[in-house]
């Protein structure tokens, strides 16, 4: 079954830039005057530090942010070296994408219309426009199978299938990179009529867009500590399937997958009149319990990399909880410590359901586990449960949208496979897409910083991401580098930190509540596809752009479990960029693959205060012709 990267090609020979061997070179063209070097990443092969020993607080948080860092190093890319993975793709052990508890109870969802031609009014199928979701959510409807099925089909479920040759794939509402899809999703919620009498934990089977119910829970579980009507949802990774093809870097990109969710589940759910928060104050354990994921055997990590037949690395690692609750419910407060322990029971419950098994054979990068290991989160029980009010994003150009609804954007969103190199974007429609990526919204010249707007909102923390932009292809803005502040308390640190000589200047027409600035003009299109591992994707579309990390100071202030959260807020912001381009009639790509240290170098950051995460491109698409696309779920009357 071909894969993509978010935009991999079909052929073979293209964007395999994580299987090309170290010794790949490419001449370095200097552009704008920047120059690079071509020093490989550090890749320390001292011993990872031992994190089962007992350690005081601050030396075990030291130890911890050592191997967070080991590994971030370790897994940059170079233009000499590339991050360690397969040498070729053993398809004979390809991961299954579809994880199933095997003699666990299925209900089948409802199946929805992608438009708002619905036959039957009455039901609750209708879907806002897209634009809307931005400025204001609807009312909240009641939980029903129709609206748990209608939440899932607009964020997890599959949105087509496709075909060439002898071939043929599914695609997601949520995008992931190698289309490997290694998140998996959960739900805990009260009775719902047609799903279940008792409240219940269930498993999402997005190829059958069904739920498996895993357990039924205490009837006050929920209610003790939520607003009436609120359930949650749950994530968890398989790291292997995505190492299965990525090899050391996939730690990374199960991570940007996560934020691509919590995105995908938040505007699906603001489609409903829902909002959603991460629940930050729960530990590791925690979320472990509540998944029922302690029916996956522990693993014993190895001093190295090994192969052969090792069941226990398609474990589900749990990533994060989100609370779904009615807009307008008002602020509540959420007693972590409380419900910690009432998680604690879970482990008496009857769980049904065998996982099913992924691949045959496997290949163990224990760095992964390593590092999946250093971020696992405490339990906070001081943490407090940060509402905040709904806030509008900015409008600038409300006309650049094209008049879709909620449900056509994201069930129709694709990753391009290449971009035409020629297709141009107004200033005024590219000033709107960075206004819905700022995490505050619209505030009368407020900071940027915090997450108040959608779908950033769903996070807890103080947005620790910005965007470097490459502008190739906006009429009225002059090609070059751009920089979106979107933590303003950053802006000192960030100009001091990049090359003196950037104008840090704001552009022409810019909004007033819109933190971009001019740094350099010049062509950068060969430039933006050098840094992006050679693809000429980075170059042919409207503009590109790396989205760089507080990193350091953040993990350092906060802690090691950090780590993948700044992934997902990348994550989070991708998910935005996709929307965004399809919504005004182009199309999106997630780039993971690019070149860590010379992009740093080109904006002039050194050591780890600021790095970058991941890379988006948006343009033009160019259809592949040989692809035939097929419904994702086939009804009575369709032959697929």
């Amino acid at each position: 079954m071909p894969l993509f990267h978010h935009g991999l090609s079909l052929s073979p020979s293209r964007h395999h830039h994580h299987l090309l061997p170290s010794t790949t070179t490419k001449k370095i063209v200097p552009i704008l005057t920047m120059s690079f070097s071509a020093s490989s990443p550090s890749q320390s092969q001292s011993p990872s530090p031992s994190l089962s020993a007992p350690q005081d607080s601050d030396n075990l948080k030291e130890l911890l942010l050592t191997q967070v860092l080991k590994y971030h190093n370790q897994t940059k890319h170079s233009f000499t070296n590339y991050a360690k993975g397969p040498h070729g793709l053993d398809w004979a052990n390809q991961p299954n994408p579809f994880r199933r508890y095997i003699s666990a109870p299925l209900i089948p969802l409802f199946h929805l219309p992608t438009d708002n031609s619905n036959p039957n009014p009455s039901s609750t199928t209708d879907s806002p426009l897209y634009s809307s979701v931005f400025n204001a959510l609807p009312s909240p409807k009641p939980i029903s199978k129709s609206t748990v099925s209608q939440l899932f089909y607009d964020s997890l479920a599959l949105s087509a299938w496709k075909t060439a040759g002898f071939s043929t794939w599914s695609l997601r509402v949520n995008p992931s990179s190698g289309n490997l899809h290694p998140t998996e999703a959960y739900i805990i919620s009260p009775p719902v009529e047609s799903i279940s009498s008792s409240p219940f934990v269930a498993h999402y089977a997005p190829k059958e867009h069904s739920l498996e119910i895993r357990t039924q829970i205490p009837s006050w579980f929920l209610t003790n500590f939520f607003p009436e009507n609120s359930f949650i949802i749950g994530f968890s990774s398989i790291f292997w399937r995505e190492a299965w093809k990525y090899g050391e870097r996939a730690f990374r990109y199960c991570n940007h997958d996560v934020g691509h969710a919590i995105a995908a589940v938040s505007m699906a759910a603001a489609g409903l009149g829902w909002d959603v928060k991460i629940l930050d104050g729960l530990g590791y354990g925690d979320l472990k319990k509540l998944m029922g994921l302690e029916i996956f055997p522990e693993i014993e990590i190895p001093s190295r990399p090994i192969k052969g037949k090792i069941p226990q690395i398609e474990f589900e690692h749990p990533d994060c909880l989100l609370v779904v609750f009615p807009n307008g419910v008002g602020e509540f407060d959420v007693n972590y410590k409380e419900l910690s322990s009432a998680i604690s029971k879970f482990s008496e419950l009857d769980w049904k359901g065998k996982p099913n098994v992924l691949s045959k054979g496997h290949v163990c990068w224990d760095i992964i586990y390593r590092t999946a290991e250093a971020v696992n989160k405490p339990l906070m029980v001081q943490n407090k449960f940060k509402f905040d009010p709904f806030q509008s994003s900015g409008l600038f150009s409300e006309s650049s949208y094209k008049g879709l609804s909620l449900r056509e954007v994201v069930r129709k969103r694709r990753s391009a496979v290449d971009m035409d190199g020629h297709t141009v974007m107004a200033r005024e429609t590219f000033y709107q897409i960075l206004l819905h990526c700022l995490p505050s919204g619209s505030r009368s010249r407020e900071k940027q910083g915090r997450e108040l707007a959608l779908p950033f909102r769903a996070l807890c923390w103080d947005s620790e991401v910005h965007a470097a932009l490459f502008v190739h292809r906006v009429v009225g803005l002059p090609k070059g580098l751009y920089f979106l502040v979107r933590n303003e308390e950053h802006f000192d640190d960030l100009r001091n930190a990049t090359k003196s000589e950037f104008k840090w200047k704001k552009p022409e027409g810019c909004p007033d509540d819109l933190p971009l600035y001019e740094l350099a003009r010049g062509d950068c299109r060969e430039l933006s596809k050098r840094l992006s591992c050679h693809q000429d994707i980075a170059s042919d579309g409207c503009f590109s752009l790396g989205m760089v990390a507080h990193l350091e100071p953040t993990l350092r202030d906060m802690g090691a479990w950090m780590y993948p959260r700044l992934f997902w807020e990348t994550g989070v912001l991708g998910q935005v960029l996709y929307l965004e381009a399809h919504a005004v009639g182009i199309s999106a790509t997630g780039i993971g693959c690019f070149f860590d240290d010379p992009v740093h170098e080109v904006f002039g950051l050194r050591g780890s205060n600021f790095q970058s995460l991941y890379h988006f491109t948006a343009g033009g698409p160019v259809l592949d012709k040989r692809i035939m696309s097929l419904p994702a779920y086939p009804g009575p009357g369709i032959d697929a």
